[in-house]
């Protein structure tokens, strides 16, 4: 993948609207240029684009700037196993910093682009900004938390509850980047969504008529529209079985 210096083009850390997630806060003008500096953009990716590839040198952390990125290990079997989808001002490429390659696959959910920070930058930038180290560890904690909160999904919830859950973290993750926390496009397929959540794609679309039948959600396609999200949030830590006596059938 080609990168291109990063201060060439207009936009910058320092007036970029993501800002307020990739950025720590306190930082000075001159730590933002220095930052700046550092900084490079890929080109735009369009579907199904690679930002990384199992086996390429892991030498930058990366910001998704728009679109959507899914991140997957590919199996025995050739099957594909969905760890995460990140949104914009989200991080990825930790999976290669033990030893140095990446392990995983990301691909661009549609078009896309991304920022970069070489990680010899990025290390001394963050030797000379404390806060920058106290977002990085910010940074790792919460791929940390997130997961065991997918372990926990796995193990632990029905295929409601995994569902509900899926959606109400989309929720919250549209609302922290200014998108509406009530309606929002699916940039990811169900069998996408299945592989995510350990459901085959037939689970997974009964799960979706289901919910849209018992009114917490509506579907148009892709287009999902919460309707309650209070429904949908207990549904999802398992406090409000979505039909009880039917429960087991779809696990």
């Amino acid at each position: 993948m080609e990168l291109l210096d990063f201060p060439r083009f207009k936009v910058s850390c320092q007036n970029c609207s993501l800002a307020e997630l990739c950025l720590p806060h306190g930082l000075n003008s001159e730590e933002l240029k220095r930052l700046d500096a550092a900084m490079r953009r890929s080109r735009p990716l369009h579907k199904g684009d690679c930002l990384f590839r199992p086996g390429d040198p892991a030498s930058s952390l990366y910001a998704v700037r728009s679109g959507s990125v899914k991140l997957f290990e590919t199996l025995n079997d050739g099957d594909q196993q969905i760890i995460g989808f990140y949104l914009p001002g989200e991080i990825l490429g930790l999976d290669g910093i033990e030893t140095g390659v990446h392990r995983c696959t990301a691909v661009a959910l549609e078009t896309s682009s991304a920022c970069a920070v070489p990680f010899p930058e990025l290390k001394a930038i963050c030797r000379q900004i404390p806060s920058l180290q106290e977002q990085m560890l910010r940074l790792f904690s919460r791929e940390l938390s997130s997961e065991h909160e997918l372990l926990l999904t796995l193990t632990k919830r029905t295929a409601e509850e995994r569902v509900a859950t899926f959606l109400a973290s989309l929720s919250t993750r549209f609302q922290r980047i200014g998108y509406s926390p009530n309606e929002f496009k699916l940039s990811m397929s169900r069998e996408e969504i299945g592989s995510y959540l350990g459901l085959t794609i037939e689970t997974v679309s009964r799960v979706f008529s289901r919910l849209r039948d018992k009114g917490m959600i509506a579907l148009n396609r892709r287009l999902v529209t919460i309707r309650d999200s209070a429904r949908l949030r207990a549904l999802g830590n398992g406090c409000a079985p979505i039909d009880p006596p039917r429960q087991a059938a779809l696990r």
